[in-house]
């Protein structure tokens, strides 16, 4: 049996190679980091160990300091040990893991895994992180023990955030060590993970390189405009708003052009090789070295200019001309029907009821993708799921072909597509001939796919390790309405999906959370988990709401929604039953504070927690600045003398509205508690997580107690936090309207206006939030900041 890994060598420290480096250091593992001596090193630097090792040294710092950020904290950086060849290369014999990640060709890579291959222990893992060398060829030559440990790595870039990991076996490679990285790049990692057959740019890019040079080869061909192309191939049809030609200049020009020639020269057979035909605007960048967003000019030049908004102009290039000029988009029909519809499966329908040349474009890159995807099984996976789960993964697609061909009906695309000329592979019509008719289907909650080896539906791997809430629709919801849905998950759980627009806290969401968790209490359930599996689990609380109320001057009906919110996260801490939050993605506002309540929250390592009220002028109102007197509270009670430096803390996250770029660092501020909450690596895995964590709970469940107990510090505390609002502003970090909201949160940590710290209760700490909240929404400078946030989607700084 392989051993649980502590240790990880990775060799390479370029973009990639700091990037596992950090994503491994994240995950909790001990990484060594050895690159290249400095070139240009002097004989005097030539005997100091920092200087020896600057390439991997600078290469570290300049993780530290990028946007996004590579590390979840940096704090886990001081897992890393930086060296080099020469001088550590013999520290690998210590490792578990050995990544390599050096320059991408063929004879460097083998002879470091000749070096490799000496020092290593035996039953040593090694990997390659190529993302296109065959893995075979690299382990041509190696003993035995090296090729039954080896296989490929591949990681997509950067390794933090993309989701994709692609495992490639050799022939030689262990069954273990596949069963291996498959389950510890998914538990451990975070990572989707997906098994690869040793074929030409394995799946994802195999397949996403088609799509893309597809894309490109439509676009000249109809004569639509790049940034039409982006906008029709963006987030309108479940992708990622770079679209086509953005997303090319993201990666690089030469990058984009080595790759599609890779596939020329690698796929001799490939039916559909037209399509990887290097167009003569794309040769035109080339030969101009134009590349992107590196050189600054690509398919876009953004220019010092600035429109009437104050934004950058941003010029296109016409295809034809091969000159840059002002961007416009073409009005296509299709455009405006696909910005009215909320759900993507009637999107991709709508694509296929249209007509104007936009709606072309979609439909052929569409049709040809399935026709593509159906020649490639067994080729380069024996399953549609996995080449399904490496699109959405590794290039951020809602949907992966067959997901999306399931959408538009496999039978009517099937007959578009060779009407148009496409082959799709026996195997497809054989399907639809038995009768069935999609890739997917659903049967009690567990999701299946049809696997084309044995003619059969079968259960997708996992199962209750991934809760899909997709997988539960055809059963008849324990409770609904406008906003929410709520599942029976299993095993006496309940789940309470949000499904307003960005999952926006409405009044639906707040009766939603309030009769659920009645339901729970007077039904003999076990628990209930408050989880969806969105891109992001909620903004927070729906500013037009509390816009309106305001504008008009309702004031007794804001007190009464305040009042309602907070209540609402009250009964989320003193049910009956245990409610466990399973977060991703945005966990804004008033989302922060229902995770606050929760008796546990699975948090995936990708949440981004944080009270952002501040921003739009009013202060946590729904029991977020109440809850964090109460946790200063026990801080102060367990850590003795720090009350005022604690406190001084805590009050600058509310007040500078600090949002927590993982859930890791979520702790560091504040917003979730190592004796209650815990890191999910996995998304996908967040609900399942949160649903064991409901069972464990459930056992011997202790409704808790009001407090009433919670110590303040009145105006000692007042009085240094004054002074802290005050030094923010004079060093420009705040506006007069930022104090005024600083004071008043200021005013609620503190318990108000006490002439000495003394206890008080929770409902006391809400009455006094509630009103400070009320009294910022009579703000002229609040309304403002509200209007330009709901206008603009970003905050005001009035």
């Amino acid at each position: 049996m392989l051993k649980r890994i502590h240790k990880v060598a990775v060799l390479g420290s370029g973009l990639m190679g700091t990037g596992i480096a950090a994503h491994l250091a994240g995950c909790g593992l001990e990484v060594l980091m050895l690159d290249i001596l400095p070139p240009d090193l002097s004989e005097a630097d030539a005997k100091k160990p920092a200087a020896r090792n600057r390439i991997g040294n600078n290469a570290l710092q300049t993780a530290l300091k990028a946007k996004p950020a590579p590390f979840f904290d940096n704090n886990f950086a001081s897992r890393i040990t930086v060296g080099n060849f020469e001088d550590d290369l013999s520290k690998i014999a210590d490792a578990d893991w050995i990544v390599e990640v050096v320059v991408e060709r063929l004879d460097v890579k083998k002879q470091v895994f000749e070096k490799i291959d000496k020092l290593r222990r035996k039953g040593t893992l090694v990997t390659s992180n190529t993302s296109g060398i065959p893995i075979h060829l690299m382990a041509e030559g190696r003993s035995e023990d090296f090729r039954a440990h080896f296989c490929g790595t591949h990681f997509f870039n950067p390794a933090r955030y993309m989701r994709l990991l692609e495992i490639i076996p050799t022939a030689d490679t262990s069954a273990e060590v596949v069963d291996f990285f498959m389950h510890f790049g998914d538990k451990i990692l975070g990572k989707q993970t997906v098994l690869c057959k040793d074929t030409p740019a394995f799946i994802a890019n195999r397949v996403g390189v088609y799509a893309m040079a597809k894309i490109f080869q439509l676009t000249h061909e109809l004569g639509l405009g790049i940034d039409t192309v982006d906008a029709l191939t963006g987030p309108a049809i479940g992708r990622p708003k770079t679209g086509t030609f953005r997303l090319a200049d993201l990666v690089g020009m030469d990058t984009a052009v080595h790759v599609i020639n890779g596939m020329r020269e690698n796929c001799p057979n490939d039916e559909q090789i037209g399509a990887f035909d290097v167009p003569k605007y794309l040769k035109f960048l080339i030969d101009n070295k134009f590349y992107g967003n590196k050189s600054g000019k690509g398919f876009y030049q953004k220019t010092a200019e600035k429109d009437a908004k104050g934004r950058p102009v941003v010029l296109a290039l016409n295809l034809e001309t091969l000159e840059y000029g002002v961007s416009q988009k073409e009005k296509l029909p299709v455009l405006d029907t696909l910005k009215q519809i909320d759900e993507l499966p009637q999107r991709i329908r709508a694509v296929f009821k249209s007509t104007d040349k936009g709606a072309e474009l979609l439909q052929r890159s569409f049709l040809g993708l399935f026709a593509y995807v159906s020649n490639r099984v067994p080729e380069i996976s024996d399953t549609p799921y996995a080449i399904d789960d490496a699109l959405r993964a590794g290039f951020a697609w809602d949907a992966g072909p067959f997901e999306y061909w399931d959408m538009a009906g496999v039978q009517a695309c099937t007959e578009a597509a060779e009407a148009r000329g496409e082959t799709i592979a026996p195997w497809v019509k054989e399907m639809v001939a038995s009768g069935h008719t999609t890739f997917y289907r659903s049967q009690n909650g567990v999701r299946q796919y049809y696997d084309p080896r044995t003619k059969t539906y079968q259960n997708l791997p996992g199962g209750a390790d991934f809760i899909v809430l997709n997988a539960y629709r055809e059963q008849k919801p324990v409770y609904e309405n406008s906003e929410v849905v709520l599942h029976d998950i299993g095993d006496g759980v309940l789940c309470l999906e949000f499904r307003s627009k960005m999952n926006a806290i409405g009044e639906g969401i707040l009766r939603g959370i309030n009769d659920s968790i009645q339901i729970a209490e007077e039904q003999g359930w076990k628990g209930l988990v408050i989880g969806n599996n969105a891109q992001h689990f909620t903004v927070g609380a729906n500013l037009m709401m509390i816009a309106m109320m305001a504008y008009q001057q309702e004031w007794d009906e804001l007190n009464q929604a305040i009042s309602i919110f907070q209540n609402t996260s009250m009964r989320l801490r003193y049910s009956s039953v245990p409610v466990v939050m399973a977060t991703q993605g945005y966990v804004f506002g008033g989302g922060c504070e229902f995770s606050m309540h929760a008796d546990a929250v699975m948090a995936a390592a990708e949440s981004y927690i944080g009270l952002v009220e501040v921003g739009v002028g009013l202060i946590p109102g729904g029991g977020g600045t109440k809850e964090f007197a109460v946790r200063l509270s026990d801080e102060i009670s367990r850590e003795g003398d720090v009350q005022i430096p604690r406190l001084i803390d805590r009050f600058k996250t509310i007040a500078t509205a600090q949002v927590a770029t993982s859930a890791h660092e979520a702790f560091n501020f504040g917003y979730l508690k190592h004796e209650k909450d815990h890191v999910v690596p996995n998304t996908a895995r967040n609900i399942a997580e949160a649903k064991s964590k409901v069972l464990e709970l459930a056992d011997g469940y202790v409704q808790p107690i009001q407090r009433k107990d919670v110590y303040v510090l009145g105006r000692t505390g007042l009085g240094a936090l004054y002074i802290a609002a005050h030094t923010l502003q004079l060093g420009n970090y705040a506006s007069e309207h930022d104090i005024k909201i600083a004071k008043k949160v200021a005013y609620v940590l503190c318990g108000g206006d006490l002439t000495s710290g003394q206890t008080v209760s929770e409902q006391y700490l809400l009455d006094i939030e509630r009103e400070a909240f009320l009294s910022l929404c009579g703000e002229q400078k609040t309304l403002e900041r509200i209007q330009f946030m709901l206008e603009n989607g970003k905050p005001l700084r009035n």
